[in-house]
């Protein structure tokens, strides 16, 4: 056991930021709106996510440099420089949903909404502050991370654990109420995209660089991958099933449509203090994903330009800042005009439709290389499993982009509509 978790470390911190507000939002809205069909679905990403980690993890170790440098030596900086942006301008636009996430956490709690605009922006400015004097001012961040992020898992898996027992021992009593017509499937494709995070797998390679390991601690890296994948992958499961036994054919489950939604319904039916126990779990998960989230795309974007991908180096640090201000200013932007910052998320998600297969397709390539032999080899099921989440990356582009196109294009008979009556005004 003293092996054991000596060996767990660079994936938790990956756990931590893949389990953040998106998560909690779209595994409650899949249980609500799905129900148990959504259990082997997270089972199966669980899957894909553990080898893309994996193999992750052993590019870090057996390359003698940064997996962006790599890529550049054999496919030119351009390459990796599109591919470092993509990825940090995806982390910084969605960064903002950590920080509203940390106030739908801070109000779940309260059963008034007291904050005004005023004071949201100043708890927003007086954290992001604290996180960037975090950066700049300690030495060994990274073994700062690791605790932290250790922590807040096991915070976030006794709340949600909380709750799921109490709904299962109180189940809700009410009618359900049927549904009609097709239900959205971004939710669904969201959980997926949460689950198996292409973006956290690929950040892997850089956190076991910094964790110190080499050759022979491949061993670690496996256990590491599984193990804290695997507690990702439960803890969804729970929040899904809590969500199933509590809202689903409940008119209430219709309604989440933020992270302190979930925590507020659970009132009526269970009393303050589930939703208490729940606000503990999402207050958990927007700051593990608050931090290592935007390192991620700071690291990356700073590698892909030749700057240095160590926490020690300053580029990094200086990108990772830079991220920090851009969900700051677009969290404020949307709470102090609500529905200000749409064409922004859509943008990310449409840069996620061409970012995650290109993160996918470069493991994949540099896991191929022919100078990989002995020990420095990428085992085959591990290669073949990384292939088909590559291709169930592509197949959820295609359906994301769908989807997409659907919600922001009008249908064709609104637009004929819209455009005759200006037709017989121009005539």
């Amino acid at each position: 056991m003293r092996r054991l978790f000596q060996s767990i470390g660079p994936a938790i911190i990956v756990s931590a930021v893949v389990l953040g507000p998106g998560s909690i939002l779209t595994s409650s809205k899949v249980g609500a709106s799905f129900g148990l069909i959504g259990v082997p679905i997270i089972l199966g990403a669980a899957i894909l996510m553990i080898a893309m980690v994996a193999l992750s993890a052993r590019l870090g170790v057996v390359y003698e440099n940064s997996l962006c440098d790599e890529l550049a030596a054999r496919l030119g900086r351009g390459i990796t420089f599109l591919i470092g942006l993509v990825l940090f301008t995806l982390v910084a636009l969605f960064q903002s949903s950590n920080n509203i996430a940390l106030i739908g956490g801070l109000e779940s709690m309260l059963t008034e909404d007291i904050f005004s605009s005023a004071s949201r922006m100043v708890i927003l400015i007086i954290f992001n502050v604290s996180i960037l004097g975090i950066l700049y001012w300690l030495r060994n961040l990274y073994r700062f991370v690791e605790n932290l992020m250790k922590l807040l898992i096991a915070f976030m898996g006794v709340a949600f654990l909380i709750n799921f027992i109490l709904v299962f021992i109180f189940p809700p009593s009410f009618n359900p109420v049927p549904t009609s017509g097709s239900k959205d499937l971004i939710p669904l494709l969201g959980m997926i995209g949460t689950t198996f995070s292409v973006g956290g797998a690929f950040y892997q390679a850089y956190l076991v660089r910094e964790r110190g390991w080499g050759l022979g601690d491949v061993r670690k890296g496996m256990v590491d991958s599984i193990v804290s994948i695997s507690v990702l992958g439960l803890i969804t499961m729970i929040i899904l099933m809590t969500a199933w036994r509590t809202f689903y054919g409940h008119p209430a489950g219709a309604n989440l449509a933020f992270v302190g939604d979930v925590a507020r319904q659970l009132e009526p039916l269970f009393g303050s203090g589930a939703r208490y126990v729940f606000a503990v779990g999402i207050l958990a998960g927007a700051l593990s994903s608050f931090l290592v989230n935007a390192m991620i795309g700071g690291t990356v974007m700073s590698d892909a330009l030749g700057r240095g991908s160590r926490l020690t180096d300053r580029w990094p640090i200086h990108l990772t800042a830079i991220v920090l201000f851009v969900g700051m200013v677009v969290a404020i932007t949307s709470l102090m005009k609500e529905g200000s910052t749409v064409l922004l998320i859509t943008f990310a998600q449409a840069l996620t439709v061409l970012g995650i297969p290109a993160l996918a397709a470069a493991l994949i390539y540099l896991g191929t290389r022919r100078g990989l032999t002995g020990n420095r080899s990428i085992p085959k099921p591990m290669l073949t499993l990384a292939v088909f989440g590559f291709i169930v990356t592509l197949f959820l582009a295609c359906l994301t982009a769908a989807e997409i196109y659907q919600k922001i294009s009008p249908p064709l008979d609104k637009t004929v509509e819209s455009i005759e009556p200006q037709r017989g005004v121009s005539s």
